[in-house]
Protein backbone atom coordinates (compact mmCIF):
# COMPACT_ATOMS: atom_id res chain seq x y z
CA UNK A 1 0.00 0.00 0.00
CA UNK A 2 1.19 3.41 -1.02
CA UNK A 3 2.12 5.90 1.71
CA UNK A 4 -0.55 8.80 1.79
CA UNK A 5 1.87 11.36 2.36
CA UNK A 6 4.46 10.12 0.21
CA UNK A 7 1.51 10.34 -2.46
CA UNK A 8 0.29 13.76 -1.20
CA UNK A 9 3.86 15.12 -1.48
CA UNK A 10 4.27 14.24 -5.23
CA UNK A 11 4.33 17.15 -7.21
CA UNK A 12 3.14 17.11 -11.20
CA UNK A 13 5.42 18.08 -14.33
CA UNK A 14 3.62 19.44 -16.98
CA UNK A 15 6.21 19.85 -19.51
CA UNK A 16 5.08 23.10 -22.13
CA UNK A 17 8.32 22.97 -24.63
CA UNK A 18 6.34 21.50 -26.93
CA UNK A 19 3.61 24.85 -26.82
CA UNK A 20 5.25 27.36 -24.57
CA UNK A 21 8.78 26.67 -25.51
CA UNK A 22 8.14 26.43 -28.91
CA UNK A 23 6.66 30.61 -28.96
CA UNK A 24 10.18 31.46 -28.05
CA UNK A 25 11.67 34.01 -30.89
CA UNK A 26 13.95 32.24 -33.25
CA UNK A 27 12.71 28.73 -32.11
CA UNK A 28 10.86 26.37 -34.40
CA UNK A 29 10.33 22.44 -34.52
CA UNK A 30 8.54 20.41 -37.67
CA UNK A 31 6.34 17.64 -36.98
CA UNK A 32 9.23 15.00 -36.91
CA UNK A 33 11.19 17.29 -34.54
CA UNK A 34 8.21 17.74 -32.26
CA UNK A 35 7.25 13.88 -31.94
CA UNK A 36 10.83 13.25 -31.11
CA UNK A 37 10.95 15.53 -28.23
CA UNK A 38 7.65 13.92 -27.02
CA UNK A 39 8.97 10.26 -27.30
CA UNK A 40 12.19 11.59 -25.05
CA UNK A 41 9.54 13.47 -22.55
CA UNK A 42 7.90 10.37 -21.69
CA UNK A 43 11.56 8.57 -21.19
CA UNK A 44 12.62 11.39 -19.09
CA UNK A 45 9.10 10.52 -17.08
CA UNK A 46 7.07 13.68 -17.15
CA UNK A 47 3.20 13.46 -16.23
CA UNK A 48 1.67 15.51 -18.79
CA UNK A 49 3.19 16.60 -22.44
CA UNK A 50 1.46 19.62 -23.29
CA UNK A 51 1.43 18.55 -27.43
CA UNK A 52 0.26 21.87 -29.03
CA UNK A 53 -2.26 24.55 -29.79
CA UNK A 54 -4.33 22.75 -32.13
CA UNK A 55 -6.84 25.38 -33.68
CA UNK A 56 -3.71 28.03 -34.46
CA UNK A 57 -2.67 25.90 -37.29
CA UNK A 58 -3.23 22.38 -39.16
CA UNK A 59 0.95 21.80 -38.58
CA UNK A 60 0.47 22.30 -34.77
CA UNK A 61 -2.81 20.38 -35.34
CA UNK A 62 -0.66 17.30 -36.95
CA UNK A 63 1.44 17.78 -34.70
CA UNK A 64 -0.63 16.63 -31.46
CA UNK A 65 -2.46 14.45 -33.36
CA UNK A 66 0.41 12.21 -34.08
CA UNK A 67 1.88 12.62 -30.63
CA UNK A 68 -1.45 11.48 -29.39
CA UNK A 69 -1.14 8.47 -31.26
CA UNK A 70 2.27 7.60 -30.80
CA UNK A 71 3.57 8.60 -27.38
CA UNK A 72 2.95 6.36 -24.42
CA UNK A 73 2.93 7.09 -20.68
CA UNK A 74 2.00 10.90 -19.83
CA UNK A 75 -1.05 12.33 -20.28
CA UNK A 76 -1.21 14.26 -23.42
CA UNK A 77 -2.54 17.97 -23.31
CA UNK A 78 -3.92 20.74 -26.00
CA UNK A 79 -4.38 24.11 -25.37
CA UNK A 80 -7.91 25.99 -26.10
CA UNK A 81 -9.23 29.25 -25.46
CA UNK A 82 -12.68 29.53 -24.11
CA UNK A 83 -13.93 28.86 -27.31
CA UNK A 84 -15.85 26.04 -28.40
CA UNK A 85 -14.47 25.52 -31.96
CA UNK A 86 -10.30 25.49 -29.51
CA UNK A 87 -11.82 22.77 -27.78
CA UNK A 88 -13.23 21.06 -30.25
CA UNK A 89 -9.98 21.22 -32.00
CA UNK A 90 -8.19 20.19 -28.91
CA UNK A 91 -10.29 17.56 -28.69
CA UNK A 92 -10.11 15.67 -32.30
CA UNK A 93 -6.45 16.15 -32.27
CA UNK A 94 -6.66 14.16 -29.12
CA UNK A 95 -8.82 11.40 -30.18
CA UNK A 96 -6.23 8.55 -30.25
CA UNK A 97 -4.59 9.54 -26.76
CA UNK A 98 -5.57 6.88 -24.24
CA UNK A 99 -5.00 10.11 -21.44
CA UNK A 100 -5.88 13.51 -22.52
CA UNK A 101 -6.61 16.43 -21.24
CA UNK A 102 -8.09 20.22 -22.61
CA UNK A 103 -6.31 23.18 -21.21
CA UNK A 104 -8.37 25.72 -21.56
CA UNK A 105 -7.54 29.46 -20.39
CA UNK A 106 -8.86 33.31 -20.07
CA UNK A 107 -7.43 36.54 -18.85
CA UNK A 108 -8.37 37.59 -15.44
CA UNK A 109 -6.58 40.45 -14.98
CA UNK A 110 -7.58 44.37 -15.46
CA UNK A 111 -5.22 44.85 -17.80
CA UNK A 112 -6.00 41.79 -19.70
CA UNK A 113 -9.39 42.02 -19.37
CA UNK A 114 -9.92 45.54 -20.24
CA UNK A 115 -7.64 45.75 -23.24
CA UNK A 116 -7.09 42.71 -24.70
CA UNK A 117 -10.55 40.58 -24.36
CA UNK A 118 -12.19 44.04 -24.11
CA UNK A 119 -14.99 42.04 -22.25
CA UNK A 120 -16.40 42.61 -18.41
CA UNK A 121 -15.27 40.36 -15.28
CA UNK A 122 -18.76 39.20 -15.43
CA UNK A 123 -18.14 37.78 -18.50
CA UNK A 124 -14.97 36.36 -18.51
CA UNK A 125 -16.23 34.28 -15.88
CA UNK A 126 -19.47 32.76 -17.61
CA UNK A 127 -17.71 32.04 -20.77
CA UNK A 128 -14.50 30.44 -18.59
CA UNK A 129 -17.51 28.32 -16.82
CA UNK A 130 -19.03 27.43 -20.02
CA UNK A 131 -15.46 26.35 -21.72
CA UNK A 132 -15.12 23.95 -18.89
CA UNK A 133 -18.44 22.10 -19.25
CA UNK A 134 -18.02 22.34 -23.28
CA UNK A 135 -14.61 20.37 -22.26
CA UNK A 136 -15.63 18.32 -19.66
CA UNK A 137 -18.28 16.55 -22.75
CA UNK A 138 -15.08 14.98 -24.39
CA UNK A 139 -13.08 13.66 -20.89
CA UNK A 140 -13.22 14.36 -17.39
CA UNK A 141 -9.42 15.48 -17.17
CA UNK A 142 -9.89 19.55 -18.23
CA UNK A 143 -7.07 22.24 -16.45
CA UNK A 144 -8.21 25.96 -16.50
CA UNK A 145 -5.28 28.85 -16.34
CA UNK A 146 -6.46 32.34 -15.22
CA UNK A 147 -4.38 33.79 -17.45
CA UNK A 148 -2.31 37.01 -15.50
CA UNK A 149 -3.76 35.47 -12.77
CA UNK A 150 -0.33 37.39 -10.23
CA UNK A 151 -1.70 41.01 -11.81
CA UNK A 152 -5.85 40.12 -10.73
CA UNK A 153 -7.76 41.43 -8.23
CA UNK A 154 -7.73 38.23 -5.15
CA UNK A 155 -10.75 38.80 -4.88
CA UNK A 156 -11.85 38.09 -8.66
CA UNK A 157 -9.78 35.55 -8.84
CA UNK A 158 -11.03 34.11 -5.69
CA UNK A 159 -14.21 34.09 -7.58
CA UNK A 160 -13.27 32.72 -10.82
CA UNK A 161 -11.50 29.62 -9.12
CA UNK A 162 -13.89 28.44 -7.04
CA UNK A 163 -16.49 28.74 -10.40
CA UNK A 164 -13.89 26.70 -12.16
CA UNK A 165 -14.14 23.53 -9.55
CA UNK A 166 -17.88 23.86 -9.44
CA UNK A 167 -18.03 23.57 -12.93
CA UNK A 168 -16.11 20.62 -13.18
CA UNK A 169 -12.11 21.87 -13.61
CA UNK A 170 -9.48 19.35 -12.23
CA UNK A 171 -6.65 21.18 -12.37
CA UNK A 172 -6.27 25.05 -11.83
CA UNK A 173 -3.77 26.31 -12.88
CA UNK A 174 -2.42 30.07 -11.54
CA UNK A 175 -0.37 31.85 -14.09
CA UNK A 176 2.22 34.20 -13.60
CA UNK A 177 1.72 35.12 -16.86
CA UNK A 178 4.31 38.36 -17.34
CA UNK A 179 7.09 36.90 -14.50
CA UNK A 180 5.93 39.83 -11.93
CA UNK A 181 5.56 37.77 -8.82
CA UNK A 182 8.16 38.06 -6.29
CA UNK A 183 8.62 34.47 -4.56
CA UNK A 184 7.11 35.11 -1.12
CA UNK A 185 3.64 36.63 -2.94
CA UNK A 186 3.30 33.99 -4.98
CA UNK A 187 3.67 31.91 -2.41
CA UNK A 188 1.19 33.44 -0.48
CA UNK A 189 -1.49 33.85 -3.46
CA UNK A 190 -1.44 30.04 -3.51
CA UNK A 191 -1.89 29.76 0.33
CA UNK A 192 -5.23 31.96 0.04
CA UNK A 193 -6.64 30.12 -2.97
CA UNK A 194 -5.69 27.04 -1.00
CA UNK A 195 -8.38 28.16 0.98
CA UNK A 196 -11.38 28.02 -0.97
CA UNK A 197 -14.24 25.71 -0.82
CA UNK A 198 -13.35 22.56 -2.76
CA UNK A 199 -9.39 23.56 -3.25
CA UNK A 200 -8.74 20.11 -1.73
CA UNK A 201 -10.42 17.95 -5.07
CA UNK A 202 -8.21 19.54 -7.15
CA UNK A 203 -4.85 20.32 -8.14
CA UNK A 204 -3.46 23.29 -7.98
CA UNK A 205 -0.83 24.57 -10.23
CA UNK A 206 2.32 26.83 -10.74
CA UNK A 207 2.95 28.49 -14.21
CA UNK A 208 5.26 31.41 -13.95
CA UNK A 209 7.76 33.13 -16.37
CA UNK A 210 11.01 34.50 -16.22
CA UNK A 211 10.75 38.21 -16.80
CA UNK A 212 12.82 38.72 -13.33
CA UNK A 213 14.84 35.80 -13.36
CA UNK A 214 12.10 34.16 -10.44
CA UNK A 215 10.30 31.46 -12.13
CA UNK A 216 12.04 28.81 -10.64
CA UNK A 217 11.51 30.33 -7.58
CA UNK A 218 8.33 31.46 -7.60
CA UNK A 219 7.15 27.29 -8.99
CA UNK A 220 8.94 26.46 -5.82
CA UNK A 221 7.60 28.69 -3.65
CA UNK A 222 4.56 27.57 -5.40
CA UNK A 223 4.27 24.28 -4.77
CA UNK A 224 5.64 24.67 -0.78
CA UNK A 225 2.53 26.25 -0.29
CA UNK A 226 0.44 23.41 -1.80
CA UNK A 227 0.26 23.55 -5.61
CA UNK A 228 0.90 20.21 -6.72
CA UNK A 229 1.75 21.04 -10.17
CA UNK A 230 4.57 22.70 -12.10
CA UNK A 231 4.29 23.95 -15.92
CA UNK A 232 8.03 24.02 -16.85
CA UNK A 233 9.68 23.61 -20.21
CA UNK A 234 13.36 22.01 -20.71
CA UNK A 235 16.51 24.22 -20.48
CA UNK A 236 13.47 27.63 -19.50
CA UNK A 237 12.41 27.98 -22.79
CA UNK A 238 9.77 30.47 -23.57
CA UNK A 239 8.37 33.70 -24.72
CA UNK A 240 10.42 36.77 -23.47
CA UNK A 241 12.47 35.50 -20.73
CA UNK A 242 11.20 32.01 -20.66
CA UNK A 243 9.75 29.94 -18.26
CA UNK A 244 10.24 27.82 -15.29
CA UNK A 245 13.14 25.79 -16.09
CA UNK A 246 11.88 21.98 -15.35
CA UNK A 247 15.44 20.84 -15.06
CA UNK A 248 15.86 23.35 -12.30
CA UNK A 249 12.53 22.67 -10.74
CA UNK A 250 13.18 18.73 -10.64
CA UNK A 251 16.51 18.77 -8.77
CA UNK A 252 15.63 21.66 -6.75
CA UNK A 253 13.18 19.25 -5.20
CA UNK A 254 15.76 16.75 -5.41
CA UNK A 255 18.63 17.95 -3.63
CA UNK A 256 17.19 19.71 -1.45
CA UNK A 257 14.45 17.16 -0.36
CA UNK A 258 15.04 17.67 3.48
CA UNK A 259 13.67 20.50 3.29
CA UNK A 260 10.40 20.60 1.37
CA UNK A 261 9.93 16.85 1.16
CA UNK A 262 8.59 17.18 -2.31
CA UNK A 263 9.60 14.46 -4.48
CA UNK A 264 8.82 14.08 -8.56
CA UNK A 265 8.62 10.35 -10.95
CA UNK A 266 11.36 12.47 -13.47
CA UNK A 267 14.07 10.12 -14.20
CA UNK A 268 16.78 12.90 -13.91
CA UNK A 269 19.49 10.76 -15.47
CA UNK A 270 17.51 11.50 -18.54
CA UNK A 271 17.65 15.53 -17.94
CA UNK A 272 21.03 16.13 -19.63
CA UNK A 273 20.22 14.25 -23.24
CA UNK A 274 16.67 15.91 -23.12
CA UNK A 275 18.54 19.16 -22.64
CA UNK A 276 20.91 18.55 -25.33
CA UNK A 277 17.77 17.39 -27.96
CA UNK A 278 15.65 20.68 -27.44
CA UNK A 279 18.60 23.07 -27.52
CA UNK A 280 19.77 21.17 -31.05
CA UNK A 281 16.31 20.94 -32.80
CA UNK A 282 15.01 24.21 -31.73
CA UNK A 283 18.41 25.82 -32.54
CA UNK A 284 18.41 27.46 -29.27
CA UNK A 285 21.90 27.66 -28.03
CA UNK A 286 22.63 26.81 -24.18
CA UNK A 287 24.72 29.11 -22.00
CA UNK A 288 27.79 27.63 -20.47
CA UNK A 289 26.77 28.78 -16.85
CA UNK A 290 22.99 27.45 -17.26
CA UNK A 291 22.22 25.37 -14.09
CA UNK A 292 22.28 21.78 -14.04
CA UNK A 293 22.75 21.36 -18.32
CA UNK A 294 25.12 24.24 -19.00
CA UNK A 295 28.88 22.84 -20.31
CA UNK A 296 30.30 24.67 -17.07
CA UNK A 297 27.34 23.25 -14.75
CA UNK A 298 30.08 20.84 -13.60
CA UNK A 299 33.15 21.80 -14.72
CA UNK A 300 35.70 23.48 -11.87
CA UNK A 301 39.16 25.91 -12.70
CA UNK A 302 39.74 27.53 -9.55
CA UNK A 303 42.50 25.74 -7.84
CA UNK A 304 41.20 25.66 -4.64
CA UNK A 305 37.96 24.64 -6.13
CA UNK A 306 40.08 21.51 -7.72
CA UNK A 307 41.73 21.03 -4.54
CA UNK A 308 38.62 20.28 -2.55
CA UNK A 309 37.01 18.24 -5.39
CA UNK A 310 40.23 16.16 -5.80
CA UNK A 311 39.51 15.26 -1.93
CA UNK A 312 36.12 14.56 -1.73
CA UNK A 313 33.55 15.93 -4.84
CA UNK A 314 30.99 17.17 -2.02
CA UNK A 315 33.12 20.28 -1.16
CA UNK A 316 32.11 21.86 -4.53
CA UNK A 317 29.30 19.31 -5.72
CA UNK A 318 25.82 19.58 -4.21
CA UNK A 319 24.77 16.83 -6.90
CA UNK A 320 26.72 14.59 -9.20
CA UNK A 321 27.02 14.84 -12.96
CA UNK A 322 25.66 11.38 -13.08
CA UNK A 323 22.40 12.35 -11.50
CA UNK A 324 21.91 14.30 -14.41
CA UNK A 325 23.03 12.17 -17.34
CA UNK A 326 26.16 13.97 -17.44
CA UNK A 327 28.98 11.55 -18.18
CA UNK A 328 31.71 14.20 -18.83
CA UNK A 329 34.25 15.05 -22.34
CA UNK A 330 36.13 11.24 -21.36
CA UNK A 331 38.55 9.64 -23.94
CA UNK A 332 36.72 6.37 -24.55
CA UNK A 333 37.04 5.57 -27.87
CA UNK A 334 39.62 5.72 -30.84
CA UNK A 335 40.05 4.29 -34.23
CA UNK A 336 40.57 0.91 -32.90
CA UNK A 337 37.51 0.52 -31.54
CA UNK A 338 35.27 -1.86 -33.55
CA UNK A 339 31.86 -2.09 -34.35
CA UNK A 340 30.67 -3.98 -31.17
CA UNK A 341 32.11 -1.73 -28.82
CA UNK A 342 30.95 1.29 -31.22
CA UNK A 343 27.66 -0.19 -30.76
CA UNK A 344 27.66 -1.21 -26.73
CA UNK A 345 29.12 2.56 -26.24
CA UNK A 346 26.42 4.19 -27.97
CA UNK A 347 23.69 1.94 -26.11
CA UNK A 348 25.18 3.54 -22.76
CA UNK A 349 24.98 7.17 -24.31
CA UNK A 350 21.07 6.27 -24.65
CA UNK A 351 20.97 5.05 -28.56
CA UNK A 352 19.36 2.16 -29.42
CA UNK A 353 20.75 1.58 -33.47
CA UNK A 354 19.35 -1.10 -36.39
CA UNK A 355 22.71 -2.43 -38.22
CA UNK A 356 21.76 0.13 -41.14
CA UNK A 357 22.02 2.86 -38.60
CA UNK A 358 25.11 1.57 -36.92
CA UNK A 359 26.56 0.87 -39.96
CA UNK A 360 26.68 4.34 -41.29
CA UNK A 361 27.18 5.39 -38.34
CA UNK A 362 30.22 3.69 -37.59
CA UNK A 363 31.76 4.72 -40.79
CA UNK A 364 31.04 8.37 -40.01
CA UNK A 365 32.94 7.64 -36.82
CA UNK A 366 36.21 6.06 -38.23
CA UNK A 367 36.09 9.48 -40.38
CA UNK A 368 36.49 11.45 -37.31
CA UNK A 369 38.86 9.33 -35.81
CA UNK A 370 41.45 9.40 -38.80
CA UNK A 371 40.87 13.55 -38.04
CA UNK A 372 40.77 13.62 -34.26
CA UNK A 373 43.57 12.14 -32.07
CA UNK A 374 40.66 12.01 -29.03
CA UNK A 375 37.32 11.30 -29.28
CA UNK A 376 34.90 12.02 -26.60
CA UNK A 377 30.92 11.25 -25.54
CA UNK A 378 30.37 14.50 -26.95
CA UNK A 379 31.78 14.05 -30.29
CA UNK A 380 29.69 10.77 -30.80
CA UNK A 381 26.52 12.18 -29.11
CA UNK A 382 26.76 15.09 -32.39
CA UNK A 383 26.87 12.19 -34.70
CA UNK A 384 24.33 9.95 -33.73
CA UNK A 385 21.75 13.28 -33.03
CA UNK A 386 23.04 13.46 -37.27
CA UNK A 387 22.16 10.31 -37.90
CA UNK A 388 18.61 10.35 -36.16
CA UNK A 389 17.68 14.05 -37.91
CA UNK A 390 18.74 12.60 -41.43
CA UNK A 391 15.68 13.61 -43.93
CA UNK A 392 15.15 12.65 -47.44
CA UNK A 393 18.36 14.78 -49.45
CA UNK A 394 17.44 16.17 -52.64
CA UNK A 395 20.82 18.19 -52.29
CA UNK A 396 24.03 16.66 -51.03
CA UNK A 397 27.00 18.44 -50.33
CA UNK A 398 29.57 16.36 -52.84
CA UNK A 399 32.90 18.90 -52.95
CA UNK A 400 34.09 21.78 -51.05
CA UNK A 401 37.29 23.94 -51.65
CA UNK A 402 37.86 27.61 -50.05
CA UNK A 403 40.58 30.03 -50.45
CA UNK A 404 40.95 32.37 -47.43
CA UNK A 405 43.57 34.88 -46.40
CA UNK A 406 44.77 38.22 -44.73
CA UNK A 407 44.24 39.98 -47.70
CA UNK A 408 42.80 37.75 -50.19
CA UNK A 409 39.54 37.79 -50.89
CA UNK A 410 37.35 34.65 -50.04
CA UNK A 411 36.63 32.55 -53.07
CA UNK A 412 34.25 29.27 -52.47
CA UNK A 413 33.73 25.97 -55.45
CA UNK A 414 31.09 24.07 -54.77
CA UNK A 415 29.78 20.64 -56.04
CA UNK A 416 26.37 20.07 -55.14
CA UNK A 417 24.97 16.76 -56.56
CA UNK A 418 20.92 17.17 -57.25
CA UNK A 419 20.12 13.22 -57.06
CA UNK A 420 22.34 12.32 -59.34
CA UNK A 421 23.08 15.67 -61.01
CA UNK A 422 26.28 17.11 -60.66
CA UNK A 423 25.73 21.31 -59.67
CA UNK A 424 28.74 23.28 -59.80
CA UNK A 425 29.32 27.05 -58.83
CA UNK A 426 31.99 29.25 -56.88
CA UNK A 427 31.88 32.32 -55.50
CA UNK A 428 33.45 35.40 -54.55
CA UNK A 429 32.33 36.29 -50.72
CA UNK A 430 33.34 38.66 -47.44
CA UNK A 431 35.27 35.48 -45.72
CA UNK A 432 34.75 31.43 -46.17
CA UNK A 433 31.70 30.80 -45.06
CA UNK A 434 29.76 33.88 -47.21
CA UNK A 435 31.77 32.70 -50.32
CA UNK A 436 30.50 29.07 -49.89
CA UNK A 437 26.44 30.29 -49.20
CA UNK A 438 26.91 32.33 -52.19
CA UNK A 439 28.36 28.99 -53.83
CA UNK A 440 25.72 27.37 -52.80
CA UNK A 441 22.81 29.45 -53.91
CA UNK A 442 24.25 29.72 -57.17
CA UNK A 443 24.64 26.12 -57.50
CA UNK A 444 21.43 25.35 -56.64
CA UNK A 445 19.59 28.61 -58.47
CA UNK A 446 17.88 29.25 -54.43
CA UNK A 447 17.96 32.40 -52.74
CA UNK A 448 16.81 31.89 -49.07
CA UNK A 449 17.59 34.56 -47.07
CA UNK A 450 19.99 33.99 -44.05
CA UNK A 451 18.30 35.07 -40.98
CA UNK A 452 20.95 33.86 -37.97
CA UNK A 453 24.09 31.51 -37.93
CA UNK A 454 26.16 30.61 -35.26
CA UNK A 455 28.92 27.73 -34.34
CA UNK A 456 30.24 25.76 -31.43
CA UNK A 457 32.26 23.32 -30.38
CA UNK A 458 31.27 20.51 -29.22
CA UNK A 459 34.23 19.27 -27.51
CA UNK A 460 37.24 20.78 -26.57
CA UNK A 461 40.94 21.02 -28.10
CA UNK A 462 42.35 22.62 -31.26
CA UNK A 463 40.44 19.54 -33.01
CA UNK A 464 37.17 20.12 -31.79
CA UNK A 465 34.21 18.79 -33.81
CA UNK A 466 32.09 22.18 -34.79
CA UNK A 467 28.69 22.50 -34.90
CA UNK A 468 27.10 24.99 -37.10
CA UNK A 469 23.17 25.37 -36.59
CA UNK A 470 21.92 28.25 -38.84
CA UNK A 471 17.95 29.97 -40.03
CA UNK A 472 16.95 30.66 -43.12
CA UNK A 473 13.71 32.50 -44.42
CA UNK A 474 11.72 31.62 -48.15
CA UNK A 475 8.43 32.80 -48.82
CA UNK A 476 8.19 33.27 -45.46
CA UNK A 477 8.78 30.44 -43.69
CA UNK A 478 11.72 29.84 -41.68
CA UNK A 479 14.02 26.48 -41.84
CA UNK A 480 16.71 25.34 -39.47
CA UNK A 481 19.76 23.38 -40.64
CA UNK A 482 22.71 22.29 -38.67
CA UNK A 483 25.84 20.48 -40.29
CA UNK A 484 28.90 18.69 -37.88
CA UNK A 485 32.47 18.20 -38.75
CA UNK A 486 36.12 18.92 -37.78
CA UNK A 487 36.30 21.57 -40.50
CA UNK A 488 33.93 24.29 -39.07
CA UNK A 489 33.67 25.52 -43.27
CA UNK A 490 32.29 22.59 -43.83
CA UNK A 491 30.12 22.06 -41.17
CA UNK A 492 28.78 25.36 -42.18
CA UNK A 493 28.25 24.23 -45.68
CA UNK A 494 26.55 21.15 -44.43
CA UNK A 495 24.37 22.98 -42.22
CA UNK A 496 23.29 25.19 -45.16
CA UNK A 497 22.54 22.49 -47.38
CA UNK A 498 20.33 20.82 -44.27
CA UNK A 499 18.30 23.79 -44.35
CA UNK A 500 17.58 23.65 -48.09
CA UNK A 501 16.52 20.21 -47.90
CA UNK A 502 14.13 20.52 -44.91
CA UNK A 503 12.90 23.62 -46.80
CA UNK A 504 12.47 21.65 -50.16
CA UNK A 505 11.04 19.06 -48.41
CA UNK A 506 8.49 21.26 -46.86
CA UNK A 507 8.02 22.58 -50.21
CA UNK A 508 7.32 19.59 -51.93
CA UNK A 509 4.56 17.99 -49.38
CA UNK A 510 2.75 21.40 -49.74
CA UNK A 511 2.62 20.60 -53.93
CA UNK A 512 1.61 17.33 -53.39
CA UNK A 513 -1.11 18.56 -51.02
CA UNK A 514 -2.54 20.82 -53.47
CA UNK A 515 -2.32 18.20 -56.11
CA UNK A 516 -4.26 15.91 -54.43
Amino acid sequence: MSDPNQQNNRVLIFDSTLRDAEQSPGASLNTPEKVEIAHQLARLGVDIIEAGFPVSSPVQFEAVEIISKEVEGPVIASLARTVKKDIDAAAQAMQAAPRKRIHTFTSTSPQHMEYMLKMTPDVVLQKAVEAIQYAKSYTDDVEFSAQDATRSDVQFLKEVVQAAIEAGATTINIPDTVGYAIPEEYGRLIATLMEIPGADRVILSTHCHNDLGLATANSLAGVLNGARQIECTMNGLGERAGNASLEECVMAMNVRNDFCHLHTKVRTQEIYRTSQMVSKLMGMPIQPNKAIVGTNAFAHESGIHVDGLLKNRSTYEIMTPESVGVTGTKLVLGRHTGRHGFKKHCEELGFVLDESQLESTYQRFLELADKKKEIFDDDVIALLDEKMRSIAEVFQLDYLHCASGSGVISTATVRINRQGQPLLAAALGDGPVDATYKAIRKATQLEPELENYSIRAVTGSSEALGEAILRIRYEGKTYIGRGISTDIIEASAKAYVNALNIMMLRINRTVQNMTD
